[in-house]
This record gives structure tokens, sequence and C-alpha cells, in this order.
């Protein structure tokens, strides 16, 4: 196994790469942050600002796609649920194109929304599973309206102060108190 790696760290000199003594690894493995994953996906998902748009605007319409064709099938929940939380996973996924994976999952992890994406992840996880593994319409339907209010929530998350604005109205709208 000596004489591979030998080998193979002479052709790296031939091909002009650097060559890293095992010490010098092993101290960067000992400095990885809990995000090397997400460093090292970055680093190999490098796009043009170009492919970056072109990444979004398909991943977009796609999204955006699969959310109106859920209206179609509106009364069979089944199908339904599943093109809606598809349209929602895609549209999700679109974002990542323009801000990158990282600092979008940071965002999501972010400590003014991470219950709200926690909540809008799990509503869409169980929304598949009513629809693909119990096949029943009613909490199928139970699941997309919690979906969709979890992503309403999530969304609102985004714009300063929204969250407490619809809050404070959905309180004066509903108060009992006459």
């Amino acid at each position: 196994m000596e004489k591979m790696n030998k080998a193979f760290e002479k052709v790296k000199i031939m091909v002009g790469m650097e060559v890293e003594d095992e010490e010098a690894q092993a101290a960067a493995l000992e400095n990885e942050s809990s995000f090397a994953f997400m460093d090292d996906f970055n680093r190999n998902c490098t796009l043009s600002r170009t492919q970056r748009l072109y990444g979004f605007a398909i991943c977009f319409a796609a999204g955006v796609t699969c959310t109106l064709l859920s209206m179609l099938v509106f009364l069979k929940p089944i199908k339904f649920g599943i093109t809606f939380t598809l349209g929602n996973l895609l549209s999700l996924g679109s974002t990542a194109f323009l801000i990158g994976p990282k600092r979008q999952v940071s965002m999501m992890l972010d400590p003014v929304r991470i219950y709200a994406t926690a909540i809008y992840i799990a509503s869409m996880i169980i929304a598949l599973f009513c629809a693909l593994y119990v096949h029943n319409k009613l909490l199928t339907f139970l699941a997309i309206i919690l979906e969709f209010g979890a992503l309403v929530w999530y969304s609102l998350s985004y714009i300063p102060f929204a969250r407490s604005m619809v809050s404070k109205i959905m309180v004066s709208c509903f108060d009992t108190e006459f």
C-alpha cells in the first residue's frame, strides 16, 4: 500500500498537483467545522452566474408548474398532495441556486426561523407519508392544509416583522371578547 501511495504522489507531482504530507492531512481533518460536508459540496458545485440563474429559473418554473398542476387534481387529495409537495420542494430548492446550498441551509437553520423550517419540512414529510403510504384522503387533505399554513409561516419569516403583524391581525380578527 505504501508503494501505491508513493506512486500516486509521483503522478501528482508530474501533473503539477500539490502533494500534502500525512501530518498536514490529519491536521486538516481535525480543524474541519460542522459544515465540512456543505463546504465540500459548495466547492464542488461552483456555477457561473448564468448557470445559477438558469438553474433557479428551471427549478422554480418546475415548482410553480407542479403547484399549479396540483390544482387540477384538487378533488383527488392523494394526487394533489404529491404534486403540491413536489412543487414546494422544487421551489424551495430553487433558491439554493441563487444563494448556494450552504447559505440556504444556514438561513433555514437561523434561530429566527428554525421552528418554521422544522414545521414546514415535517409537514411536507407528513403530507407525502399520508399520500403515498396511508392512502387516506382525509388525512392527506389535513396534511396539505398543515403544509400550506407552514409554507405561509415559513415565507413570512423572511419578511421583517411580518409574522408579528400577521399574529396581531389574527388575534384581533378572532378575538372573542366584545
